[in-house]
C-alpha cells in the first residue's frame, strides 16, 4: 500500500483533535515544501494547543504572509488577530498591541465587508470593559454578535455572547449576564465553536461565575472543561487552569488530599512555558490547604510565591499570622487589603470575611460589624449561596463577640445550614465551634458538648490540624499533638505502613487514590526524618502508635 503523505495525515489528525500528532505531521509536510496557507493556520492552532507559543506565533505570522501574496486579505487579518490576542493574553502587550493595529490597518485599506469586522471590535470592547465602561463595551459586543450571525461565524458569535455576559454582569444584572453566559457554552459544548476560542470561552465564563460566587455554575462548568480537555491530545493551554477550578470545588467538599494533588499538578503543568497567569492562582490555592492543614511554613512560602507571579496573597496570608498568634500583623495585613480592593467586586467578599475574623481576634468589635455590613450589601445583589452562608456565619460570630448568644445561636444555625446545602464540611464544622461557644454562654452544654465533637470528627477525618487544636481546648483535653507533627492521616497511614501493608493496600484501606498514598509516606518520612518503611515501622512502634 502506498504511504500516506505527511500533509494528508495532519489534516487528519487536526480533525481528531490530535494536536501533537497533526502538529508532527504538518512540521513533516512544511520540510517538504506542501503546506498552503490554510494549513499554516492549522499548524499553529495546533502549535498553540500544544502549549508551544513561540512556533504558533511563527506559524501564524506565515499564514498571514501566505494569505497577503494570495491576496485574501481577511484571512490574513484573522491570523493577525489571533497573532496579537495571543500575545496580549499571554502578557505581550506591546507586540500584540502592534499586531492587531496591522489588522486593522489592512481592514482599513481593503475596506472588504467580512467577519473580520467583528473580530477586530474585540479589543476595543475589552479595554472598555476592563476600564470601567460596562454599557460601552455591551454595545460594542452586541454588534460583534450581530456581525457573527450575519456572516454565521460560531467562534466570534461566542465571544459576542461571552462580552455581553461579562458586561451585564459588570453592571450587576446577574440574571442576564449569566444567561448569556450560558448561551455562549450551549455553542462550545455542541462542538461549533473551534478549540482555541472554546478554550478562551470556557476559562472566562468559569472565571466570571467564580467572581459572582455561583458555584454550582463553576462546578458545572470546570467539569464540562476537564470533559472537554480529556479528549485532546496533548492539550496545554486551559488545562492548568482547569486543575486549580477543580482543586477548589475538591477542598469546598472536603476532599483536601485529592485538592491538593489537583493543585501541585497545576502547578507542573503551568511551570512551562513560564508567565501563565493561571501559576499565582495555583500556587495560592496550594497555600490556602497547607494553612488549613497547619502546615504554616509551606503555606508561607506558597503565599510568597503566588504573589511574585502577580497574585494577591490575600486574605490567606493574613489569616496564616492570625494562626501563627501575630494577631497584630494579621490586623495590619487585613486592613491594607480592604483599602486596596475597594471598588474590586471580585476579591472584596473574600477579604471582608478575612477581616471580620481576623477583627474579632484582635477584639475590635465595631471594625468586624462594618465588615459584615458591608458583606450583606454585597450578597444582596447575588442569588448565591455560598455568600448567604459566610454572611450568616459572619453576623453570628459578631453576635456572639458583642455578648448576645441567642441571636448568635440563630445566625449561626442559619449558616450550618447554608454550609451544609452546599456540602461544605470544614465551613460546617466550623460554624459548629461557633456554635458550642455560643451554647455555652446560655448553659446550654449538652449541646455544645454535641456540636464540639461533631466538629472534632470533621477536622480529624480532613487532617484540619488548627482547627482540631481549637476544638480540643474546647473540649478541655489535652493539645492534639501527634508525634513528629504528623496529621490524623499520616498517623493512620503511618500505622498501616508498620503492619507491612503496601501503597496500594493502604489505598484501599482507606479509600483514597495511590497518588495520595504516596504523598502522604513522602510527607510522613520528611517529618519522622527517616528514608525507609523500616524506619518508619521502628518510630511507629517506639512512639506506641501500633
Amino acid at each position: 500500500m502506498a504511504a500516506v503523505d505527511p500533509l494528508t495525515q495532519g489534516r487528519e489528525s487536526y480533525l481528531r483533535l490530535a494536536w501533537r500528532d497533526a502538529y508532527d505531521q504538518m512540521r513533516a509536510a512544511d520540510r517538504q515544501g506542501l503546506l498552503e496557507p490554510d494549513d499554516l493556520d492549522r499548524m499553529a492552532r495546533a502549535a498553540y494547543l500544544i502549549g508551544t507559543l513561540d512556533a504558533a506565533v511563527e506559524s501564524w505570522e506565515r499564514a498571514h504572509h501566505a494569505f497577503l501574496d494570495r491576496g485574501d486579505v481577511a484571512p490574513a487579518v484573522r491570523s493577525a488577530f489571533w497573532i496579537g490576542i495571543i500575545l496580549v493574553l499571554h502578557g505581550e502587550q506591546a507586540r500584540g498591541g502592534g499586531w492587531l493595529a496591522r489588522a486593522g490597518h489592512l481592514l482599513d485599506d481593503a475596506a472588504p465587508d467580512c467577519t473580520e469586522q467583528g473580530y477586530l471590535r474585540i479589543p476595543g470592547a475589552l479595554q472598555a470593559l476592563h476600564g470601567g465602561d460596562p454599557e460601552s463595551a455591551r454595545r460594542s459586543f452586541v454588534e460583534i454578535t450581530r456581525i457573527a450571525d450575519r456572516f454565521d461565524d460560531a467562534d466570534l458569535r461566542a465571544f459576542g455572547r461571552l462580552g455581553q455576559g461579562q458586561a451585564l454582569l459588570a453592571r450587576g444584572r446577574v440574571v442576564q449576564g449569566v444567561s448569556l453566559l450560558d448561551e455562549a457554552m450551549v455553542a462550545v459544548t455542541t462542538g461549533e465553536v473551534s478549540p482555541v476560542a472554546a478554550g478562551i470561552v470556557y476559562c472566562a465564563v468559569i472565571l466570571a461565575c467564580r467572581g459572582i460566587f455561583d458555584l454550582g455554575r463553576v462546578q458545572e462548568w470546570t467539569a464540562a472543561l476537564s470533559r472537554w480537555c480529556a479528549v485532546q491530545q496533548s492539550l496545554k493551554p486551559y488545562r492548568g487552569q482547569c486543575l486549580v477550578h477543580r482543586s477548589e470545588i475538591m477542598q469546598l467538599r472536603g476532599e483536601w488530599a485529592e485538592a491538593m494533588d489537583e493543585a501541585q499538578l497545576a502547578c507542573e503543568h503551568l511551570a512551562a512555558p513560564p508567565g501563565d497567569p493561571a501559576m499565582g492562582m495555583a500556587l495560592y490555592q496550594r497555600a490556602e490547604l497547607f494553612r488549613l492543614r497547619g502546615e504554616f511554613s509551606r503555606a508561607e512560602t506558597c503565599y510568597r510565591e503566588a504573589l511574585d507571579k502577580g497574585h494577591p496573597a490575600q486574605p490567606g496570608l493574613a489569616l496564616l499570622r492570625l494562626a501563627q498568634g501575630r494577631r497584630d500583623d494579621a490586623a495590619a495585613a487585613i486592613r491594607r487589603a480592604l483599602a486596596e480592593t475597594e471598588g474590586a467586586a471580585q476579591e472584596r467578599p473574600r477579604v471582608l470575611a478575612g477581616s471580620v475574623e481576623i477583627e474579632l481576634a484582635a477584639g475590635d468589635v465595631e471594625a468586624a460589624q462594618a465588615a459584615v455590613d458591608e458583606l450583606g450589601k454585597i450578597a444582596s445583589g447575588f442569588d448565591s449561596p455560598y455568600l448567604r452562608a459566610v454572611v450568616a456565619y459572619a453576623h453570628g460570630s459578631v453576635l456572639l463577640a458583642a455578648g448576645e448568644p441567642e441571636a448568635a445561636c440563630v445566625a449561626l444555625r442559619r449558616a450550618w445550614a447554608a454550609w451544609h446545602e452546599i456540602d461544605a464540611p470544614y465551613e460546617a464544622a466550623r460554624v459548629r465551634l461557633r456554635m458550642a461557644r455560643a451554647c455555652r454562654r446560655i448553659g446550654d452544654h449538652d449541646t455544645a458538648e454535641m456540636e464540639l465533637d461533631a466538629a472534632r470528627r470533621v477536622f480529624e477525618q480532613l487532617g484540619a490540624v488548627p482547627a482540631l487544636e481549637e476544638a480540643r481546648q474546647l473540649m478541655g483535653r489535652t493539645s492534639f499533638a501527634s508525634p513528629g507533627g504528623l496529621t490524623p492521616r499520616e498517623v493512620e497511614v503511618l500505622r498501616l505502613v508498620a503492619t507491612g501493608a503496601t501503597n496500594r493496600d493502604i489505598a484501599d484501606s482507606l479509600v483514597i487514590s495511590d497518588k495520595t498514598v504516596a504523598r502522604h509516606v513522602s510527607n510522613m518520612f520528611t517529618k519522622l526524618g527517616v528514608s525507609s518503611r523500616a524506619a518508619a515501622t521502628a518510630y511507629a512502634y517506639e512512639h506506641d502508635l501500633v
